[in-house]
């Protein structure tokens, strides 16, 4: 995790809790999380959390682009570090595998996109749903 999201939340006006720590460290560290797969998490080091403290935290450090959140299935959002490398989710309906991939896949698309329409695609929300190899 690196040292600056620290400025970056106190240029904003917010405090740095021990909370909102945790939290992120708990989405670092679980990769691709569910608000309450982040409380699981967070609640194996401190039980000072609660869901709507999770919930207003991963919002907050959203807007700070700290995290980023896509919908990897038709439940809640699920929420990643932004300090990967951005990309885009590939997700098997069967076995509901979540596989990460490289937005320059998409450089085609996004660029005709551009071009005929003058749309920029927000490439870190992008989730195509399908079947896997395994699955086929």
């Amino acid at each position: 995790m690196t040292t600056d999201w620290r400025e970056q939340l106190r240029e904003k006006g917010y405090r740095l809790t021990p909370q909102r720590e945790l939290i992120l460290e708990a989405v670092e560290r679980l990769g691709h999380a569910t608000p309450d797969e982040v409380l699981a998490e967070v609640r194996t080091h401190s039980t000072a959390v609660n869901a709507s403290t999770v919930y207003r935290t991963l919002e907050m450090l959203e807007e700070l682009g700290l995290v980023r959140h896509a919908h990897l299935s038709d439940r809640a959002p699920t929420y990643h570090s932004t300090n990967e490398h951005e990309h885009f989710h590939l997700v098997c309906r069967n076995c509901h595998r979540v596989i990460s991939v490289d937005p320059d896949v998409l450089r085609p698309v996004s660029e005709r996109l551009e071009a005929e329409h003058g749309f920029t695609v927000d490439v870190g929300h992008l989730t195509v749903f399908g079947t896997c190899g395994e699955h086929q």
